[in-house]
């Protein structure tokens, strides 16, 4: 494990040494990734820092609310609307590599912007190990690791994370005292991955009230992650009337550090709770199915 007082002294020293008299912004989502890191390098190098939220449409239920209300005490912090954007660049796009490919590179846009804006030479990232153990190897791009587009208008990258683990992380978090320590991790490219097939606004709606209401029934089980996606359609009844309405697949699962994990077993009064919620407040949702595959040989998020 980590030590954490020198690893907080000694991320805090590289990153003022990264960064030097230049200013730099930093990816934020919210995660306690993003948040542990956003934390080191302000404490570095202060308000050479412009911290950049990106609402791209495809986060947790007010997840925008939740980061303006937590780092308000950083003056500089920016949220951009790129909803819109990133819709319209995942239109048509259907393979996962593809999708989280176009998303990390709408990602560096947005950021490139802002850092035009403010005079930013350096972006600092939350990327942590098995981001680049995964990226690095076959299984899948992170957004902000093999995502990356080729051509990135940045003095540099840094990522003062890089070598911890998710465990290691939260260590770090819960030393700076930060509140989202224990937060359930979420996906860099956000509900677009727990979107089999094109993203779209009606899939999106489903996933995102789907998702707020399996976080919320399963907080008493402490998953490591749980999630809900949406896989597909499949006829339905609702009242007298067929219908033809979407799949949502629930998910959770215990890990230490994600590069493996197990699914959990929920009682079935639990799981009935959750398809009725699911079923009953969207009209579009014929069936809720409980995914019970492990890592591996499935991987945590759909895509």
């Amino acid at each position: 494990m980590v030590d954490v007082d020198s690893f907080v002294a000694e991320k805090i020293t590289e990153i003022g040494d990264a960064i030097g008299d230049a200013n730099a912004v930093i990816a934020l989502s919210g995660g306690v990734d993003s948040s542990t890191a956003a934390a080191l390098a302000y404490e570095a190098v202060g308000d050479q820092l412009t911290p950049v939220y990106v609402d791209t449409g495809l986060m947790r239920k007010g997840e925008t609310g939740q980061v303006r209300e937590t780092f308000d005490y950083m003056d500089s912090l920016r949220i951009v609307d790129a909803r819109e954007r990133f819709l319209e660049e995942l239109s048509g796009v259907t393979d996962p590599e593809e999708k989280r490919h176009v998303i990390g590179e709408q990602f560096i846009r947005e950021f490139e912007t802002v850092a035009r804006d403010v005079g930013a030479d350096y972006l600092v990232q939350g990327t942590i190990y098995p981001d680049r153990i995964e990226s690095e190897g076959t299984i899948k791009s992170h957004h902000n690791v093999g995502g990356l587009p080729e051509r990135i208008d940045f003095e540099g990258i840094v990522e003062p994370m890089r070598d911890l683990y998710k465990d290691e992380v939260r260590e770090v978090a819960r030393e700076l005292d930060l509140d989202m320590s224990e937060r359930m991790p979420f996906p860099g490219p956000g509900l677009a991955v727990r979107i089999l097939g094109e993203v779209t606004e009606e899939k999106l709606a489903v996933a995102r009230e789907a998702n707020h209401v399996v976080e919320a029934e399963l907080v008493e089980y402490e998953p490591w992650q749980a999630l809900a996606a949406v896989i597909g359609k499949a006829t339905g009844v609702k009242g007298d009337n067929r219908v033809h309405g979407w799949v949502v697949a629930v998910r959770s699962v215990e890990s230490r550090d994600g590069m493996t994990a197990r699914a959990q077993e929920i009682d079935w009064e639990t799981l009935q709770r959750i398809q009725s919620r699911i079923t009953g407040e969207n009209e579009n949702v014929s069936r809720v199915v409980y995914d019970v595959t492990h890592k591996p040989p499935a991987t945590i998020e759909y895509e």
